[in-house]
């Protein structure tokens, strides 16, 4: 049964059945090729004293915390709080330098630092956030984070004011 098409400028066009199979099954491809973003990773607190963070969630909220964790690479000292469905990274600044320390220098409580997404190609993301415009921080390659697994992080005015992590999967 011929399927009719309306294209712009009024053109009409009686398409065969098996060309609008083949026109959903290019539209799912291209969607599924577009979708990168995978799950949310953690959410990383920036903390004055991680010592004190790591409290707050053990005692106040019950939670599991890991060891601390020296990332000298990345000028931090971190801590992960284990939740069913993802993890709160804690933040706290290591040696000079170290972004959190200027975070930390705005919002002396601390906050909010980052969203960590996970990625199954790291690079192939890099790469097309980059031609769709993004700025990726640093020097645009992957490292090593916290995890073990290559990171990248966005330049927040391209993603509604925030920090993005992205994740090797």
């Amino acid at each position: 049964m011929p399927v009719v098409a309306v294209f712009a400028g009024g053109l009409i066009v009686s398409l065969p059945l098996t060309f609008r199979i083949a026109k959903q099954a290019t539209s799912l491809l291209l969607m599924k090729e577009m979708t990168m973003i995978g799950r949310l990773n953690h959410v990383a607190i920036a903390v004055p004293d991680l010592e004190a963070g790591t409290q707050v969630y053990k005692s106040m909220l019950g939670a599991r915390v890991s060891a601390p964790q020296a990332e000298p690479d990345h000028g931090v000292t971190v801590v992960f709080v284990e939740l069913p469905n993802t993890k709160i990274e804690l933040l706290e600044p290591l040696g000079e330098g170290s972004p959190i320390a200027a975070f930390l220098e705005k919002s002396p409580a601390g906050g909010i630092h980052h969203v960590c997404y996970e990625v199954d190609d790291i690079i192939a993301a890099r790469d097309h956030l980059k031609s769709e415009g993004a700025r990726v921080l640093g020097d645009g390659e992957p490292k090593i984070g916290a995890h073990g697994k290559p990171v990248l992080f966005l330049h927040p005015k391209d993603f509604c004011g925030t920090l993005v992590e992205l994740e090797q999967a």
